[in-house]
């Protein structure tokens, strides 16, 4: 189920699915720990003996975000209990503190007690073995808590502080849960448990015919329980209805400076082009920002759903995700923002200079898939343009921020052992990347996005090796760039078939490489990383087949991964399906369009395309990988940061084309 809802500061994440449950709570990195793992904290209403749970059938929900902000704005109603909700949901903008706020309405003619319930249902560290909960007396809260993670909930109404609460056994035995106990709408006050353990927070109502009541909620997360119980005195103290204003006040302040940075280029009236792609850019914005972690990881996704079908997420560092969506906050205007990213990706890279394949948000190698040895080969596990696109997204930083200082810190811990590597990690016969896995994780061979990739981050290099008075090694890096630019046209072009190969596979029997002509999104590296130009004939045939073989024939259209794509495959139409539409490969064709447009009618398409990553969306903003063909539904996880940062890139390129077009007409 997708997380149409994420809040957020860098080391709090917290996520909702469409039934309004919070699926996902992490800390103290976004991405890691998840202390819910597949558990639902939930939300009831009582009324006249009669219960039900906001995730049940009977509410209408509406979900979305304020205006600018990564603060929720909910409403969610039920006809038969006569009651509708106004929610909102924040992660202080600095503070460790998840807020909650819930009006309570009556839709009724008469007065009535409506009682209102909040479960947790913590497994600390990814796992209910060992948890406690209990209720602190003295401080009148619940807490959850083992080892060296605390959870402290509480809240108030207008009625005062909440006035029921159960601790007890689920999942355990016959122990369903203590959420059961609210069903009847009271609940034990039973003060403590251990084990496998959750809690139930209940509140009494008084309201009015056509009334309505206020309760603040909040969970406080700390590694121990000291700081807990200060960081609960701090909402008490600076009440939450200002901490939801202030982060509010943060969220709109955040996109306020970049649009100031911008001038007028984002006025939607001014280039008479949709105001939802404004919208839809400034929500990426708070969206992929919210993934950066604060000691510099940059997780794919919060949707841990994915781990029914993969046992595993994709709560990790990609050094190639992770490089774009920097690039795409830099290009923005935020790049002091992404100097987390770069001192992570030192501290990771190896002694040979080069990251692996994922990483923990704690700098942790991540779980792989990638063998060492592979028919009696020992091989590097590794994806190379993963270590390159670092380098690429680092010069980019560079020309935008000039920030000096900060890049030659990393020049000699990132920069050099890195393009060394590059330069080193060469198919001497062919004069191209070694063998590494391709982007999409799956195949080993020598690919052209790769070469495309290593050509970006070779020629960074160079960049900066001159940057700082070392010219030989500048000239180094560039040969070598210039060497493998040669050798992609020589090797992988396809002369026959007018496009780029994705790759060469390497035939062990046969003890040679052999083409791979799977027409693949991909290709678009050739273009995107500056290696051709989009005048290129090799490069506009190239894109040409690869819009016209990837394009979804159906109502939902968009473009497919690549020809066959396996990936959460729908059907074996592969005519009309050719693969599922994912958000970046349709935003890549229209990165292209946009470069090649020579008027605004050749332009119209790549609008289109933006509009189309609007339209399928979910309706609070949040983009997924990918779409069911047939339904548009959000497949796999969602959201991606890979879309949202793919759709900031193309949407900027865009705007700055119809602008530069604009001026020439005049």
């Amino acid at each position: 189920m997708p997380r149409p809802l994420i809040v957020g500061n860098g080391k709090v994440m917290v996520t909702f699915d469409e039934k309004l449950e919070m699926r996902d709570f992490f800390y103290p990195h976004v991405g890691q720990w998840n202390h819910l793992q597949g558990n639902r904290n939930r939300l009831g209403i009582w009324v006249n003996g009669a219960f039900s749970w906001i995730s049940e059938d009977g509410w209408e929900r509406k979900l979305g975000y304020k205006e600018d902000t990564l603060v929720t704005e909910v409403e969610t109603g039920h006809l038969g209990l006569a009651v509708k909700l106004l929610i909102n949901d924040a992660v202080h903008r600095r503070e460790n503190i998840y807020l909650k706020k819930v009006v309570v309405q009556n839709l009724s003619d008469t007065e009535r007690e409506i009682r209102v319930f909040f479960g947790q249902d913590f497994s600390i560290d990814e796992t209910e073995v060992g948890d406690t909960v209990f209720y602190d007396a003295i401080n009148q809260v619940l807490c959850h808590y083992k080892r060296n993670r605390y959870f402290l909930i509480n809240g108030f109404s207008d009625a005062g502080r909440f006035q029921q609460f159960a601790a007890g056994i689920k999942g355990f035995g016959k122990a369903e849960g203590t959420w059961r106990d609210a069903e009847d709408g009271s609940l034990s006050a039973n003060a403590i448990a251990q084990g496998s353990v959750d809690s139930v927070m209940g509140f009494n109502l008084q309201l009015g015919p056509w009334g309505e009541g206020t309760i603040y909620y909040w969970i406080c997360a700390a590694k121990n329980i000291q700081e807990a119980r200060t960081l609960n005195d701090f909402v008490l103290s600076n009440k939450p209805e200002e901490l939801l204003f202030r982060t509010e006040t943060f969220g709109r302040a955040f996109l306020d400076a970049c649009l100031r940075n911008s001038g007028d280029a984002f006025c939607a009236d001014d280039l008479n082009y949709s105001a939802a792609l404004t919208e839809t850019y400034k929500r990426s914005l708070l969206i992929l920002r919210a993934h950066f972690d604060a000691e510099g990881a940059v997780i794919a996704s919060p949707d841990s759903d994915i781990m029914v079908t993969n046992r595993d997420h994709y709560c990790y560092l990609w050094p190639r995700d992770g490089a774009f969506a920097a690039y795409a906050l830099i290009r923005a205007g935020y790049g002091r923002l992404t100097r987390g990213f770069f001192d992570f990706c030192a501290n990771a890279l190896t002694e040979k200079g080069y990251l692996l394949h994922k990483y923990n948000p704690d700098g942790t190698a991540g779980s792989s898939w990638h063998p060492w040895l592979e028919d009696g080969v020992v091989h590097l596990p590794i994806q190379e343009d993963e270590t390159a696109l670092v380098l690429w997204a680092l010069w980019e930083y560079y020309q935008q921020e000039r920030d000096l200082e900060f890049v030659l810190g990393h020049y000699h811990d990132l920069v050099r052992p890195a393009a060394h590597f590059l330069s080193s990690y060469v198919d001497e016969n062919l004069r191209l990347p070694a063998e590494s896995f391709d982007l999409w994780e799956e195949r080993r061979g020598i690919f052209t996005f790769t070469t495309a990739a290593v050509h970006a981050g070779l020629m960074a290099a160079s960049n900066l090796a001159r940057l700082f008075g070392q010219p030989k090694l500048a000239d180094k890096f560039s040969w070598r760039a210039a060497e493998m630019k040669e050798a992609l046209v020589k090797h992988l072009h396809d002369k026959e078939a007018g496009r780029f190969y994705r790759g060469l596979r390497f035939n062990r029997k046969k003890g040679y490489f052999e083409p791979d002509t799977t027409v693949d999104s991909s290709l678009a590296g050739v273009f995107l990383f500056n290696v051709l130009p989009v005048s290129d004939i090799m490069v506009s045939e190239t894109m040409r087949q690869v819009e016209e073989t990837l394009r979804v024939k159906t109502e939902i259209g968009g473009l497919a991964r690549y020809y066959g794509d396996y990936y959460f495959r729908q059907t074996e139409d592969l005519a009309q399906v050719p693969g599922n539409p994912w958000f970046i490969s349709t935003l890549w064709l229209a990165q292209y369009q946009t470069r090649a447009a020579r008027n605004a009618e050749e332009l119209a398409g790549a609008g289109h395309h933006l509009e189309w990553c609007v339209k399928y969306a979910l309706p609070t903003g949040i983009m997924p990988e990918q779409l069911q063909p047939y339904t548009g539904e959000a497949l796999s996880v969602a959201p991606l940061n890979w879309s949202h940062a793919a759709y900031i890139i193309a949407f900027m390129e865009y705007v700055a084309r119809r602008r530069e077009l604009g001026r020439r007409r005049e």
